[in-house]
């Protein structure tokens, strides 16, 4: 890249007023102070490229499943101790959840985007700063949407058709759920800054602790004191606070010069800017995904019990196939972010050759052994073996193709890193909301099976990843087109 004011508007972690190299780094904002407790660990620009991103994605995919213990041993113990309403009460608010809990887990993207560039140009002045600003602006922002969704969770589920006799159970949850989201958009933006900094594993463990006490909470609130879906509401309040508490107060530790200081830092709204730049389209993606796949669900809906039995089989047995691709996209975004903010191209282009290649090649060997042992896997779900035959069926027509996700999802980690993220999330809209609903609609109408339903997933990642490819190569500086 050259230097100049070009290149500065295409990397949003360069500000107007500092001098770059020909690699793109800062000179003059760059500390030249060491921290104390560096640890070549944490640093993705040196070291065994592969051995690096493995050790760095494996506690993300552990944090995944972690996530999903949260909502799941939620509902095992309001299935088996509260009843149906108040499952079919949780239920109705999950769309709101997902979509509010999704956005800011996009925005956690942005952090770790410009997060990993001060970290890999050891500018440890502006990385103090970018710290102190995004609990700010998560303390801020959190408590601006507890008051916004208080006030509308009302008028959401009377939007959602939410039947009478669950209203008042689900607004209940509801009202105190809500207030989570303090903590939960602290500990996104927060943990996102840590990951960048070659720590993935203190996040999972914090998760960890919060995930266990989630349960305990459950089983006192619940079990012992009675207290219906208010408790599973007041248990993921607790856990996701108690989180939150634990990555501020790691960060506030760290005997670093970086470290959160309430004191003594001032905030910098071109920091929050640059990290809205690449977070905001990432968050929005996650929310209209979400809302597509209501679409899809209604579709499936009109097929019949078997089917939909079938694929909510899928679904659940599909995570084997997408956590792992989605730690390793993960994973990419802090390797690149680092690397890029050192000017280590050459390692860059290995580091993608890794993660494009071994991943898809991972992903593609993985989804052939779970096609050997799909009975194995489905009877864990079924006994009935309509649907099983069903749910198999499904399987063998989108898991051969299940790498394309793989290389989908590098590619857009890509454009994220150098702070192109709208035209990953412009593509990826596209093909997942618009070309999928689209042929899914076209193929029901044909032929109006699972078979229908199933295709219409190869279909719109083979036009994602042509679209992804064909983008990269145009709009990605010069360096980047001659990394592969």
């Amino acid at each position: 890249m050259k230097s100049g004011k070009k290149d500065r508007d295409s990397n949003p972690g360069i500000q107007d007023n500092e001098i770059t190299t020909e690699e793109g780094i800062t000179n003059e904002g760059r500390a030249k102070e060491v921290p104390v407790n560096e640890n070549s660990n944490r640093d993705l620009t040196q070291g065994s490229i592969p051995g690096k991103i493995l050790l760095f994605a494996l506690p993300l995919l552990f944090s995944s499943l972690i996530q999903l213990l949260y909502s799941t041993v939620d509902l095992i113990f309001v299935g088996q101790f509260l009843g149906t309403e108040s499952a079919a009460s949780i239920g109705a608010s999950d769309l709101l959840i997902t979509c509010m809990v999704g956005f800011f887990t996009g925005m956690a993207v942005g952090t770790n985007v410009i997060t990993g560039r001060y970290f890999g140009a050891k500018d440890w002045d502006q990385l103090g700063k970018l710290i102190y600003s995004i609990f700010l602006a998560g303390l801020v922002g959190g408590t601006c949407l507890v008051v916004f969704a208080e006030l509308f969770a009302p008028y959401f589920l009377t939007w959602m058709g939410t039947p009478a006799a669950i209203y008042g159970l689900a607004i209940r949850y509801l009202r105190i759920y809500i207030l989570s989201m303090v903590s939960v958009v602290l500990y996104n933006l927060l943990s996102g800054a840590v990951r960048a900094m070659g720590d993935s594993r203190t996040p999972m463990l914090l998760q960890l602790a919060g995930g266990i006490l989630n349960i305990i909470a459950d089983y006192v609130f619940i079990v012992y004191l009675h207290m219906g879906v208010e408790g599973t509401a007041i248990a993921t309040v607790i856990s996701q606070t108690f989180a939150a508490l634990c990555i501020i107060g790691y960060l506030c530790l760290m005997k670093t010069s970086y470290r959160l200081q309430i004191r003594g830092r001032h905030f910098d709204w071109s920091i929050i800017k640059n990290i809205l730049k690449v977070g905001v389209p990432s968050g929005i993606q996650s929310i209209i995904i979400t809302l597509s796949n209501i679409i899809i669900q209604s579709q499936i809906n009109t097929l019949g019990v078997n089917e939909i039995a079938s694929f909510t089989i899928y679904f659940k047995s599909e995570n084997m196939l997408w956590l792992p691709l989605l730690a390793l996209g993960q994973a990419a975004v802090s390797f690149v972010s680092q690397n890029y903010g050192a000017g280590k191209w050459d390692r860059i282009s290995k580091g993608n050759r890794f993660t494009i290649f071994g991943g898809a090649i991972f992903t593609f060997s993985e989804a052939m052994i779970l096609l050997v042992l799909a009975p194995l896997i489905v009877g864990l779900f079924t006994k009935a073996p309509e649907v099983a035959a069903l749910t198999m069926q499904e399987m063998r027509i989108t898991y051969p193709m299940y790498f394309m996700c793989t290389v989908i999802e590098i590619l857009s980690s890509n454009m994220r890193s150098f702070g192109k993220a709208v035209y990953p999330m412009a593509i990826v809209i596209f093909s997942y909301c618009g070309v999928r609903v689209l042929s899914l609609l076209r193929l029901m109408s044909a032929f109006h099976s699972v078979k229908a339903v199933a295709f219409c997933y190869p279909i719109s990642w083979t036009c994602a990843l042509v679209l992804l490819w064909v983008t990269y190569r145009k709009i990605m500086p010069e360096k980047a087109r001659k990394l592969f």
